[in-house]
């Protein structure tokens, strides 16, 4: 079919002429033959044959292009398709001649052995069945029974896995936590022991002395959780300040009022170094340092006002408990410093004719860089202080001294040490303090 497509094409584009009778069919078993004629000759008794056209009419020059053009574009269809099968044949011949080159069940190659095994139906690639559903089976199978062998090593692996087989540093490592365990159980255990012989070797007096002990730091414990009735008297506690850090501190619930004059006077006791850091601050809205006593590093202590600073010729830093008294006016800045009830230095122009700032928050510990808030842990104060009082007046030098030798007790008109008046945080705390005499007694 193909053969004859592609001649009666080439007839047509180049005039050729069939040998026959136009309108008269074919006798049984003859055929058409096509003879080609150049395009300026005559047909010489080679009509076309009959083309059925509708009508009983004869095609036009254009169909019978369109019908050329038509058979043509299939005769190219066909051919790419035997192009495309004779390269399908070619690819299937080279693989059939690679598999015949190996070796056959003989062990000869080129003996056709592949060939001779698949015609007899016998499995020649690693025993699978031909049938691909089959052979889909078998494959799933088999890597089931791979994965089995494989957890079964993994398996066996993990059960024969010793100590021995550990890496040397991880050994060693095991040693030591075993023996540091066994060292902290030996010394559990000999303290244990040693309690036991105390227990069983002390009298029934000293029994009874540490259960009083015991019910004294009861009763201590529940008199600092009551709160205001925690003391005998109100003013009779101190505050404890042991660590550098930024999260101590102790704060006064009353502010200050506008003051044009102030004396500020505590007990303090402290060995910090380098510097006792700051006792007590007060800030104020746009003014964090209106009120200030620090000595931070190796500076001597300052009163800062309204940011403005003045050195102090006080030395505290002994570990002994010290009796502290700075006074200030509005007019020239004038201020004064005591220490143990002697007037140690003066001075002016300390921020003068600048009023103190009422409403702010008066911290013990601390330096504040905002009100009440955005501590140093390095300008915090570490140690003890008591008996803090603030007056709205410059105190006379023999009311400080009386203060200061414990003649007199004058609590501060505007702040006094109450214990309902000071809130402490982060672990500070609140105990009992020494008497005035024994204060005294350590300077």
């Amino acid at each position: 079919m193909l053969a004859f497509l592609a001649g009666l094409l080439l007839s047509l584009a180049s005039g050729a002429s069939w040998r026959g009778v136009r309108g008269q069919e074919s006798p049984p078993g003859s055929r058409f033959v096509c003879t080609s004629l150049p395009l300026d000759a005559a047909p010489s008794g080679c009509p076309l044959p009959p083309v059925p056209m509708q009508g009983g009419a004869l095609p036009s020059e254009e169909e019978l292009k369109a019908t050329v053009l038509q058979l043509r574009e299939t005769i190219l269809q066909q051919k790419e398709t035997i192009g495309n099968q004779r390269e399908t044949i070619r690819e299937l011949t080279s693989k059939l001649s690679r598999c015949e080159s190996f070796p056959g069940p003989d062990g000869k190659p080129g003996t056709g052995g592949w060939r001779k095994e698949f015609a007899k139906g016998k499995d020649t690639m690693g025993d699978l069945p031909r049938d691909h559903t089959q052979v889909i089976d078998q494959l799933s199978r088999t890597m089931q029974t791979l994965k089995d062998r494989l957890e079964n090593l993994e398996h066996q692996l993990r059960a024969n896995v010793s100590y021995a087989a550990l890496p040397n540093e991880l050994r060693e490592m095991l040693q030591r936590r075993l023996g540091d365990l066994e060292r902290q159980l030996l010394s559990k255990v000999a303290e244990l022991e040693d309690e036991k012989s105390l227990l069983h070797n002390e009298t029934s007096a000293h029994r009874q002395k540490t259960e009083t002990a015991l019910s004294a730091l009861l009763e201590r414990v529940s008199e600092l959780e009551k709160g205001s009735s925690a003391f005998k008297s109100p003013d009779e506690f101190k505050v404890g300040l042991p660590l550098r850090t930024n999260y101590l501190y102790g704060k006064i619930k009353k502010t200050l009022p506008e003051l044009y004059a102030f004396t500020v006077c505590l007990w303090l006791r402290s060995s910090a170094s380098p510097g006792i850091g700051t006792p007590f601050s007060y800030a104020v809205p746009g003014q964090a340092n209106e009120i200030v006593l620090i000595e931070w590093g190796n500076n001597p202590i300052e009163l800062l006002i309204n940011d403005k600073v003045a050195q102090l010729p006080l030395f505290i830093s002994d570990g002994k408990w010290h009796h502290i008294c700075v006074t200030w006016t509005t007019r020239d800045g004038m201020w004064e410093a005591f220490q143990d009830g002697e007037k140690l230095g003066t001075g002016e122009n300390l921020a003068p004719w600048h009023p103190i700032k009422p409403g702010g928050v008066l911290i013990l510990g601390q330096e504040q860089d905002t009100v009440g808030g955005r501590f140093d842990a390095t300008q915090a104060f570490v140690g003890e202080m008591s008996q803090f009082n603030i007056w709205d007046r410059v105190l006379k030098a023999e009311d400080i001294m009386n203060i200061a030798n414990c003649s007199t007790n004058m609590p501060g008109n505007i702040i006094p040490w109450v214990d309902n008046n000071v809130d402490v945080f982060g672990g500070a705390t609140k105990w009992p303090v020494e008497t005035c005499e024994e204060r005294l007694l350590d300077l």
